[in-house]
């Protein structure tokens, strides 16, 4: 079963389709998760989550550790199936289409979604083969020059690095790196960017520069991003998902999603204690 591509550029061409994507929350979502939990053997790492993920929004997922942030992200482009012990149940509906569905192939809807992981991860490659490598593996037609320059333009890096396109990614700061990786995950033209702890690896400097950047991506991409500092979720998110841990009989913890709303209701005006008590830094 084929994925219904929801990027503009395709998406004009199909006929009978709705009004376009924007940040309205009457838009349809790009995620929508009804009761999702996930297992791992024996092991119940979350249960019970119900959300929905809005277009050119920022959603960020905050939480004590342990409590099946990171563990929900990766539902998203289905990376759980690469451990062979996942289980997945309940629904993840991407554009209204189900992602667990037994027609649906893995490897396309992880070509729907960019992924930064918590610490930059570069190619032992030059800084040009690392965001062209995977535009020649999708056998992209266009000019890779072209889509070399750009994806770097966007990910604020082409200043930095335009005259050393030939050396090696590696020798770049961290900071750099991870911009590099954000560029090599946007090269593909995905509809979603998921960030796993982005700025965790990298000092103030360097994480102000990544959150300026997804500022300036949502306006071209849905981007959900896991965070343990919530200044950061504070100050780069529309919407917010607080999660916590559940310590039942021997000691076996499952995550849970406690709240979500807009950002602002989140961190000033949340509908549970234990939200207000993990934000004010009372537990966690």
């Amino acid at each position: 079963m084929t994925i219904p591509d929801p990027r503009p550029e395709t998406r004009r061409f199909e006929v009978g389709h709705s009004a376009s994507i924007g940040a309205s929350k009457s838009a349809e979502p790009v995620f929508d998760i009804d009761d999702l939990s996930v297992t791992y053997g024996d092991f119940r790492a979350v249960e019970g989550i119900t959300l929905d993920i809005q277009p050119s929004e920022i959603t960020a997922f905050i939480g004590p550790s342990g409590c099946g942030k990171t563990t929900v992200l990766r539902c998203f482009n289905r990376m759980n199936d690469l451990i062979e012990s996942a289980s997945v149940e309940g629904s993840i509906r991407y554009h209204g289409v189900n992602l667990y569905g037994p027609r649906i192939d893995p490897v396309e809807v992880r070509r729907r979604m960019g992924m930064v992981f918590q610490k930059p991860n570069p190619f032992p490659k030059s800084i040009y083969d690392n965001i062209a490598f995977g535009p020649r593996v999708a056998g992209h037609k266009g000019n890779l020059d072209d889509l070399v320059e750009e994806s770097l333009t966007r990910a604020a890096l082409w200043d930095e690095v335009s005259g050393k396109l030939a050396e090696p990614a590696l020798a770049l700061s961290g900071g750099q790196q991870q911009r590099l990786c954000i560029a090599r995950a946007i090269a593909t033209s995905p509809d979603v960017v998921l960030m796993d702890e982005p700025c965790s690896a990298l000092d103030p400097i360097a994480t102000l520069k990544i959150e300026e950047l997804m500022l300036e991506l949502k306006k071209d991409y849905t981007i959900v991003i896991v965070t343990h500092n919530m200044q950061q979720a504070a100050r780069v998110s529309d919407r917010t998902a607080f999660f916590t841990v559940d310590v039942r009989a021997e000691g076996v913890r499952t995550g849970r999603l406690v709240e979500f709303d807009d950002t602002g209701v989140i961190f000033t005006n949340p509908r549970e204690q234990s939200t207000e008590d993990y934000i004010t830094g009372r537990f966690g």
